[in-house]
């Protein structure tokens, strides 16, 4: 699973019925991977995540290998992502794998002889996060389409953020209110992809400007990791926090979601209110992810879906792309909904071939 929208929207219901299932039946599931391995390959720190998916595969019967630090790795010798895919992947019967550089987990994919799962690729997606926000708005809500959808803080880099609003588009009737600095605003091809769903999106500069409107607001911290320089990142920490005179002017049934760890856009106060709802969104979090390892596992839910790969002819461009790391990486690119040409591995539209006019 390198994006959650590879799959139909009945894959996705069977995945969030066998959640709830096992969220309500947790002893009928103990023992459904003994004699399965997971490895769980942590390029960059998580405790969420990590121990979510960790957690899960251990309530299911089966075991777990891995590392939390390429330090800790043949990685620090200077071992290839290929090799280490290649080797580990003979270990395990499935991985999941995060990674600071966007597209790391589509290219682990192409080496890989298990199944394997992207738990966060820099700043491009986060599917696992996107599964575990939807379910938990599926057991609050009770509905996934016919909403007014405020994301908040970094959306720029912010993946859990970009496979949100992907997932999203897919059900009718959601609005999108993207609330940001013009720093930190969504990339062009998120844009791309609200647009060609047909859905409304708003941009908005302030949480007090649409807050009243919303049925969803998902807050993200703005990512130090992210940042060129600590001055960058100083100039955009603080810009917008969610505190109980915010909330004054929200609905009784606002679904507040946070992909954690915070920092300073909520505050501590809010954390009482009813509608603050990010713990239960992390503890749900397992429940998705114990259906996600047993879809994988025992029904092929991860069948090798078909290639739509092409040459891509050029070098992507994006300084945050894994291929500019694993430089023997096949240059490869696919058509996205907006028909431009695009990176394979990060969703980066390519640059035209040399000597082409445009």
């Amino acid at each position: 699973m390198i994006d959650l929208n590879d799959y139909t929207l009945e894959e996705w219901n069977s995945l969030l019925k066998l959640a709830s299932d096992i969220r309500l039946n947790q002893r009928a599931y103990i023992n459904r991977c003994e004699g399965r391995i997971m490895a769980t390959l942590f390029y960059e720190p998580s405790t969420r995540t990590q121990m979510s998916f960790q957690a899960a595969m251990l309530r299911l019967g089966g075991q777990i290998i891995g590392f939390d630090n390429p330090v800790n790795s043949s990685v620090s010798k200077g071992e290839t992502l290929m090799d280490t895919i290649r080797i580990v992947s003979g270990y395990s019967d499935v991985i999941v794998m995060r990674h600071p550089l966007e597209g790391s987990v589509k290219a682990a994919s192409l080496y890989s002889r298990c199944p394997i799962v992207n738990a966060g690729d820099g700043g491009h997606l986060h599917p696992t996060q996107t599964l575990t926000d939807i379910f938990t708005l599926y057991n609050i809500k009770q509905r996934l389409g016919g909403m007014n959808i405020g994301v908040c803080g970094d959306l720029k880099y912010g993946r859990t953020v970009h496979s949100l609003i992907k997932a999203m588009t897919r059900f009718p009737g959601n609005r999108f209110y993207l609330i940001s600095t013009p720093e930190l605003a969504v990339p062009d091809y998120i844009k791309q992809i609200i647009t060609s769903s047909g859905a409304d999106c708003i941009e908005a500069s302030s949480i007090e400007s649409c807050i009243g409107d919303l049925d969803v607001l998902y807050m993200t911290r703005i990512q130090r990791e992210r940042f060129a320089t600590p001055e960058a990142y100083e100039k955009q920490k603080g810009v917008f926090v969610l505190d109980r005179e915010k909330l004054k002017k929200a609905k009784s049934d606002l679904a507040i979601l946070h992909p954690l760890p915070r920092v300073d856009e909520i505050e501590f106060a809010v954390d009482s209110d009813s509608r603050a709802l990010y713990f239960k969104q992390a503890e749900f979090g397992m429940f998705a992810r114990m259906a996600l390892i047993l879809k994988i596992i025992e029904d092929d839910l991860l069948e090798k879906k078909d290639d739509d790969s092409m040459p891509g002819g050029v070098h992507c461009m994006n300084a945050r792309c894994i291929t500019q790391q694993e430089t023997y990486l096949p240059q490869l690119a696919h058509i996205d909904a907006s028909g431009r040409k695009c990176c394979l591995y990060c969703d980066e539209e390519l640059p035209p071939k040399p000597g082409i006019r445009v």
